[in-house]
C-alpha cells in the first residue's frame, strides 16, 4: 500500500503528459481507479492519495466495499465498468453513481425502471463494441459508422434509451483489444470518437461529453484520441489479488 500514493501520482503525470502532447487539458480526464479484487484498506489509501473516482466490475463484490466506505471523505464515486446481469440492476441503480457498461436496450429499460422505484435520475454510458471482438460486451458496432446497417440498428434503440426519463446518458464506453502495442488501439478509440461525434450531431439535445476509454496499458493512446475517462487497475493497485 506504500506505493500507491507514488503510483497514483505517476499515473496523473503521465495523464497530464499525454493531455498537453494532444493540445488538451489534463483536468478535461478523469481518473477511475478500478479497485476490483482490492479490499477497503488499499482502496482508502488511494482515496488518502487523492483519488476521487472509483471502478468496480461486480456489483456482489463492489455492495460491500461501497457500504465499508460510505463514511469516506470525501466520498467517492463509484461506477460500474463492468458487464451488469438485468437481475443486478436494482442493486447497481442504488449503490452507484454512474453505470458505464449499459449494452442493450432491455438492461437500459430496467435500469430505468429501478431508478424511478428508487427515485433517483441515473448517469450512464453505453458500452459499445466497435472492434468486433466476440469476447467483448457492448452494443455490436464492428468497424464503427462506416457499418452502416449495424449504425442504423444502434441509431434506434438509443433514440429510445436517451428518451427514458430516469437515465441520463452522458457518452459512450468501450474496451479496446490487448495487443501489447498501445499504438494499436488507437483506431478503436478512433472509431468510438467518431461515433460519438455522430451521435452528437443527431442527437443533440443529449449530452455525449464522455467517453469512457482506455486502461492501465493504453490509456495515454486513448487520451491521445479524446477519452475523458480512463479506467486504471493495475497500474495504481498493482496484479489482482
Amino acid at each position: 500500500m506504500e506505493d500507491i500514493p507514488t503510483r497514483v501520482a505517476q499515473i496523473r503525470e503521465r495523464i497530464a503528459a499525454a493531455a498537453r502532447r494532444a493540445g488538451r487539458r489534463p483536468e478535461e480526464i478523469t481518473l477511475v481507479a478500478v479497485s476490483k479484487t482490492h479490499g477497503p484498506d488499499v482502496v482508502r489509501a488511494a482515496l488518502a492519495a487523492g483519488i476521487t473516482d472509483l471502478g468496480e466490475n461486480r456489483v456482489q463484490e463492489a455492495a460491500p466495499k461501497i457500504a465499508t466506505l460510505a463514511n469516506s471523505h470525501p466520498r467517492p464515486r463509484w461506477h460500474l465498468i463492468g458487464h451488469l446481469q438485468r437481475n443486478k440492476a436494482r442493486a447497481a441503480a442504488e449503490l452507484f453513481d454512474i453505470v458505464q457498461s449499459v449494452d442493450s436496450l432491455r438492461l437500459a429499460e430496467i435500469l430505468d425502471r429501478h431508478a424511478a422505484e428508487i427515485g433517483r435520475r441515473l448517469p450512464i454510458l453505453l458500452q459499445v463494441n466497435v472492434s468486433g471482438e466476440v469476447s467483448k460486451e457492448g452494443f455490436a458496432l464492428a468497424g464503427g459508422i462506416a457499418n452502416r446497417a449495424a449504425c442504423d440498428l444502434l441509431y434506434a434503440e438509443v433514440e429510445r434509451i436517451v428518451a427514458l426519463p430516469q437515465l441520463e446518458v452522458r457518452g459512450l464506453m468501450t474496451i479496446a483489444p490487448i495487443t501489447g502495442d498501445p499504438d494499436a488501439a488507437r483506431p478503436t478509440f478512433r472509431l468510438l470518437r467518431e461515433l460519438r461525434d455522430d451521435l452528437a450531431r443527431r442527437l443533440p439535445q443529449t449530452r455525449w461529453d464522455d467517453l469512457s476509454m482506455g486502461m492501465s496499458d493504453d490509456f495515454e493512446a486513448a487520451i491521445a484520441e479524446g477519452a475523458t475517462i480512463v479506467r486504471v487497475g493495475r497500474a495504481i493497485f498493482g496484479s489482482r489479488m
